[in-house]
Formats: C-alpha cells, structure tokens, sequence
C-alpha cells in the first residue's frame, strides 16, 4: 500500500538555482553587530509589506539580512515568510545598486499577500532607499 502522506522526491525539489543567484555567506548579514549597525546609522523606509533599513558600505556588492519576529505566527508562518522574502531579494539583487547593508523586516501579511504585489512593493522600496546616498 502507497504512502499517501509523502512526496514524490523528484517532484517535491524547486527547480535549481545557478550559483551566481544563490545567496552565499558573503552576502549576508549574519553578525549581531551588523545588524545594529543598520539599525543605529542606516536609513529607514517602510511600506505596507516591509520595513527596510539600509546602510551604504565599502563593500564591491550589497549584503542582506532579514528579520522575523515571533509575532508573526508559528515557525512554519515564518519560515515561510523568510523563504519569499529571501527569493525576491535574490531576484533583485542583480539590479541592485552595489555597496549597501540591507537588512529586511517582513509584515504579516507576506505569508499569504501575491508575490508580484510583493516584489514590486519591495523594489519600489529598495529603489527608495538607495538612492537617496
């Protein structure tokens, strides 16, 4: 008897992902400090959806960090809400003006909100945010 509860392994997988839009270590915001540092001296711009704090560095490319607080629902919610967060920043991130710190506050509403409703709101504001310099 088949095991209705389990999917089938080739068909569970998302399509890969070429390496240059992955989103490696080097990339990322994953210090603490660094996040503090957007907070204290970056800029702030907010919209339904996000809020995103920026902070231009010295850095040849842009860094990323996102945060999900626990009132947003169970683990399942939020790991949900990182997992498109994180695919419309790596689908932006070519377009994106080199040298900032970006760290990326989700809302509720992401869970279930339209994608491109969401990655146009998140563009529009990353747009917003750096270029003012």
């Amino acid at each position: 008897m088949p095991d209705a509860g389990k999917k089938d392994a080739i068909g569970s997988r998302s399509p890969r992902v070429r390496s240059d839009q992955r989103f490696p270590r080097a990339v990322r915001l994953v210090r603490r400090s660094e996040f503090e540092a957007v907070y204290r001296s970056g800029r702030r711009r907010a919209s339904e959806h996000f809020v995103v704090f920026g902070l231009p560095n010295a850095l040849p490319h842009c860094r990323f960090g996102i945060s999900v607080k626990r009132a947003l629902g169970s683990a399942v919610r939020r790991n949900r809400i990182r997992r498109r967060t994180r695919e419309i920043l790596r689908r932006l991130r070519p377009e994106m003006q080199t040298g900032w710190d970006i760290v990326v506050h989700p809302r509720g509403p992401v869970a279930t909100e339209d994608f491109t409703v969401l990655y146009r709101e998140l563009h529009a504001l990353l747009r917003e945010l750096t270029l003012r310099r």
